[in-house]
């Protein structure tokens, strides 16, 4: 029974690395030209969009992971601009979701 149960933790913590490392990956893919590796927004296209300094853990508090969800699920509009495309084709539900813990880490702990 021990070596059951020791067996099932490693597989979790297996899929637990494992999707954090997908979360990631699909960040630097899709995320990472506009709103920077360190979640700063100031990349050249951050800049031109208006991306928010999501490093500052005061902005990360005034969102929540709802609308991080739906901006990355249906795109995000101003006016009639078009500033963040949706990524419901390129990216499953779950793979947004783990984007969204992902991107949650950006911002220091206090």
């Amino acid at each position: 029974m021990k070596k059951f149960l020791v067996l099932v933790l490693f597989a979790a913590l297996g899929v637990c690395a494992s999707y954090a490392k997908d979360a990631k990956e699909n960040y630097t893919t899709y995320c990472k030209n506009c709103h920077g590796a360190e979640g700063k927004g100031d990349t050249k296209f951050g800049q031109k969009f208006g991306c928010k300094d999501y490093s500052d853990p005061k902005i990360q508090a005034a969102i929540k992971d709802e609308q991080i969800f739906k901006a990355m699920k249906e795109g995000v509009k101003k006016a009639d601009r078009t500033v963040m495309q949706p990524y419901n084709e390129k990216l499953t539900d779950d793979e947004i979701k783990a984007i969204v813990v992902y991107f949650r880490t950006l911002a220091p702990k206090k």
